[in-house]
């Protein structure tokens, strides 16, 4: 019985548009009436007429992942109005990178306490990162920028105070 009061409520964004929800609504299938946020946001960042544009264009077994995509993007660009996800991708990269220089410190402690008990198993020395065509590469995952920015700064390393 839960279906049928779920069948017959609006999607979210029928809802937040004030507008009723016929059967072939091209927003129901993505913004269940469960979460009125996800359109909310997806609406103030993009606009509900552009987002019909774009579901509209798209094949139908595109739209949900087109979806996901607007409403983390949208999320990102509401918490970071400045940054948006890119906030998140650089904050990731910059973790990525100070974990990786924690596991080449760990490995290269490895190989000195190797070398010190005359252990002869042998050992592989830690992979550095390394510029390939704009690109920089660590362990094949390639960032579109090199990582220039410095933890130890005020700012965090992106020229605006606190963390993102």
């Amino acid at each position: 019985m839960a279906s049928s009061s779920c069948y017959n409520s609006p999607c979210a964004a029928c809802k937040f548009l004030r507008r009723k929800c016929l059967p072939g609504c091209i927003f129901a299938p993505y913004f269940p009436p469960e979460e009125p946020q996800k359109f909310a946001n997806v609406h103030k960042i993009f606009g509900a007429s552009n987002v019909t544009k774009l579901l509209n264009e798209l094949l139908p077994h595109q739209r949900e992942d087109a979806v996901n995509t607007l409403a983390y993007e949208a999320e990102a660009r509401v918490r970071d109005p400045v940054y948006g996800c890119v906030g998140a991708i650089t904050f990731l990269q910059r973790q990525v990178e100070r974990l990786q220089k924690e596991l080449d410190a760990a490995n290269a402690d490895l190989i000195r306490y190797a070398s010190c008990n005359d252990v002869s198993a042998p050992l592989v020395a830690p992979q550095r990162g390394y510029e390939l065509g704009g690109f920089h590469q660590t362990h094949n995952f390639p960032f579109p920028y090199p990582p220039s920015w410095n933890d130890q700064s005020p700012s965090g390393g992106h020229g605006r105070g606190g963390n993102i």
